[in-house]
């Protein structure tokens, strides 16, 4: 695809205003696609306010969504926004959040000739939680809708990265480091995650956007392929946090101090094959990330 070509390229981008979506616009932007960008009036813009000029916002609380497909083609769907239910949502908001709304999209993607809509998806099991259990629920309307629009379901398994929500796991982490705090209670921290950093994920969206994919489903697993024990990731923070300050972090690593949640995954299983053969590669190393997402973090302040 050549950069005319990228240029008369439109994608309608859920989750711009969040970490993962900010990122991408960011990136499609940048490569030259227009980009229109759906939001609710109340979400915050801090994440993308040298952006907001340069692509089309639409609040989907003040404006009926097919009213988007109606204004011109859309070649594209990316689809990011999501609940994880970590703020005490109702089981049936994650329904709403994670099912009902982007099955509205896929409808009105599908009823407008769209040509591609891409998910993003997690490997966790789906009994885990409300989350997971919803975002597997999503992805057999995915397969339902496939004959009618090219689906391609991106999972991944932790994302990670400068501007992350502090509720996040590694951003949480981080802050509860650089507190006063006298002790981070933890698991024992044996569960295995393939932690990859944002970069590598945004590029995997691109290279799933812009692939000669002629099947109606496909599903692909994105990652390191380097499983890393939930401890040895918060020692190498700590390592990291501390080196990057020039002093130790001042609360105890409490391991094993509260148990693992129910159900936990304990080791991952993902195919990173199909991917691959796409020409996608992880290209960030965990110290490197890690080293990146502190930075943004503590901006040389001790």
């Amino acid at each position: 695809m050549n950069s005319s070509d990228r240029i008369v390229k439109t994608v309608l981008l859920t989750g711009a205003t969040g970490f993962l979506g900010s990122h991408l616009l960011e990136a499609l932007l940048k490569r030259g696609y227009r980009v229109i960008a759906l939001k609710r009036s109340t979400s915050k813009t801090s994440r993308i306010e040298h952006l907001l000029g340069k692509a089309e916002f639409i609040d989907i609380d003040r404006a009926p969504m097919r009213e988007v497909f109606e204004k011109g083609p859309v070649d594209s769907v990316i689809h990011t926004a999501c609940s994880y239910g970590r703020s005490g949502e109702t089981a049936s908001t994650i329904l709403e959040t994670n099912v009902a709304f982007p099955l509205r999209l896929l409808e009105l993607a599908a009823d407008h000739g769209v040509g591609n809509f891409i998910n993003t998806d997690t490997i966790l099991p789906s009994g885990i939680n409300g989350y997971s259990l919803s975002k597997a629920q999503f992805v057999e309307w995915l397969r339902a809708f496939s004959s009618q629009i090219r689906v391609v379901n991106l999972r991944f398994d932790h994302i990670y990265g400068p501007g992350d929500d502090e509720g996040k796991f590694v951003n949480w982490l981080l802050h509860r480091m650089l507190s006063e705090d006298d002790s981070i209670p933890l698991t024992e921290g044996k569960q295995k995650r393939d932690f990859i950093y944002i970069d590598d994920v945004v590029n995997a969206f691109l290279q799933a956007l812009e692939m000669d994919e002629t099947r109606d489903f496909t599903s692909l697993d994105a990652g390191t392929g380097e499983l890393t024990s939930v401890k040895d990731f918060i020692l190498l923070a700590k390592k990291e946090l501390e080196a990057q300050r020039g002093k130790a972090i001042h609360p105890r690593l409490d391991f094993g101090k509260i148990p693992y949640r129910q159900g936990e995954s304990m080791e991952p299983e993902l195919d990173l094959a199909p991917i691959r053969s796409i020409g996608w590669a992880s290209c960030t190393g965990l110290e490197e990330g890690l080293g990146k997402t502190i930075k943004s973090i503590i901006g040389g302040k001790p």
